[in-house]
This record gives structure tokens, C-alpha cells and sequence, in this order.
């Protein structure tokens, strides 16, 4: 089991008020799973993907990520966790505008404090494997929104993590291009890539394995697709 949660909670106190945005998930993904996480806006959905990404911790309840308890980590702990583990690909590609492609995918094994050289040849392999070894040296602005998106998910990919969380990753795209985003999903998904994508459009979670859609803090349904 890549992930186990048990009566996870989440609380948040905005002034005198205690709002649950997670009341209770028992949630169980394997390894190599393809999954869509739905829900309308508020529904808890973002606050699941930051607790079981090492973003943010439970209030109550227990979260395993590879059979490790990471409820009571410390920050620096639950960074490491995510540098290693967790690859993250959001909706606004988030690269760095005045550096290469190759720079931007190299990043995370800079702050892995990888030698530059194997960072480099690591960088250039996810950059092949999505498509974009011959635009390694353009910069952001050079490169399509379809582009951009394949660099992040290269970044994504390059320190080889169990998961990668997709928040949205199709939201600024047009309908073509996004669909060659999902072909590139389910490509690494077939080549054994755990994959969590959070979205509020059917038609992209459809294309997944399982989804999983949450209700005013508690899952609503959990089905194969």
C-alpha cells in the first residue's frame, strides 16, 4: 500500500468558528494506481491533496506514505519526505521564467544536492521522456502552454518519486493540447507511475483508473472507471 489514511481530519479555526474540511477519510491507494479526486470548490478535496502530498498535516487521524507514519514530522522532515517521494505538476506550470528548460527540471536534484553532472544527465532523460529534449534550452516564454506543462512534468518526474500529484494540470490548456497532457499521464501510468490527479472536469477524470469523489469533507464514492 503506497497510501493508507485512517479517520483523517482536518480542522481550520477562522476566529471564534472551528470548520471541518476533512471529517473522517479512510482512503487505501496502491502502488502503480491512476486516480482522479473530484469534488466541488470547498468540498475538501485540495486540503486531502495537501495533507496526503506532505503539504499541510491531518488535525486527527493517521496517514502512512509507504508504510511510514507521517502524521507527527517535523517541516524539514515532511520536506524531505516530499523532495524524494511526492512530484507535484500544477495548473500554472510554476517554472522559474529566466532559466532553461533543462534548468528548471534540474531543480529539484539541485536542492537534492546532486552532482551537477548527474543532475544534468538525469534532466536530460525526463526531458526525452516527455517529448522535449530538442527544447531543453528555451525558456518559458519560448516554449507553448502544452510545452510548459511537460517541463513541469518532467521537474516532476526527474527525482524519481512514488507519486506525482497533478492539481488542475489541464486547466490552462486548450482541449487538444490537453488531451496529449493525459496521453502522457497515462504513458507513465503504464509504465508504473503512481498518479493522483485533482480535477473538477468529468471528462479528464474519466480517463483514469478509479475516481474518487469527495462531499463536504467525506468521500462520496469510490469507483473503478
Amino acid at each position: 500500500m503506497i497510501i493508507q489514511t485512517k479517520n483523517l481530519r482536518k480542522s481550520y479555526v477562522t476566529g471564534t468558528q472551528s470548520v471541518d474540511a476533512i471529517k473522517g477519510i479512510n482512503l487505501d491507494i496502491e502502488k502503480n494506481e491512476f486516480i482522479s479526486i473530484m469534488g466541488p470548490s470547498g468540498s475538501g478535496k485540495t486540503t486531502l491533496m495537501n495533507i496526503i502530498g506532505c503539504l499541510d498535516s491531518a488535525t486527527s487521524g493517521s496517514y502512512h506514505l509507504n508504510n511510514q507514519l507521517v502524521n507527527n514530522l517535523s517541516d524539514d522532515e515532511l520536506s524531505q519526505i516530499r523532495n524524494k517521494e511526492i512530484g507535484f505538476v500544477f495548473q500554472s506550470f510554476h517554472l522559474l521564467a529566466r532559466n532553461s528548460a533543462l534548468s528548471n527540471v534540474m531543480l529539484p536534484l539541485r536542492y537534492a544536492g546532486l552532482k551537477e553532472d548527474e543532475a544534468e544527465i538525469r534532466a536530460k532523460d525526463v526531458l526525452d521522456q516527455v517529448g522535449l529534449i530538442d527544447r531543453m534550452d528555451h525558456t518559458p516564454s519560448e516554449l507553448s502552454g502544452g510545452q510548459q506543462q511537460r517541463v513541469a512534468i518532467a521537474r516532476a518526474l526527474v527525482n524519481k518519486p512514488s507519486i506525482i500529484f497533478a492539481d488542475e494540470p489541464t486547466g490552462n490548456l486548450d482541449s487538444k493540447t490537453g488531451e496529449d497532457v493525459m496521453n502522457l499521464f497515462k504513458d507513465l501510468n503504464n509504465q508504473g507511475q503512481t498518479i493522483i490527479l485533482i480535477t473538477h472536469e468529468e471528462d479528464i477524470a474519466k480517463q483514469s483508473k478509479r475516481i474518487i469523489n469527495i462531499k463536504d469533507g467525506l468521500i462520496e464514492s469510490d469507483k473503478r472507471t
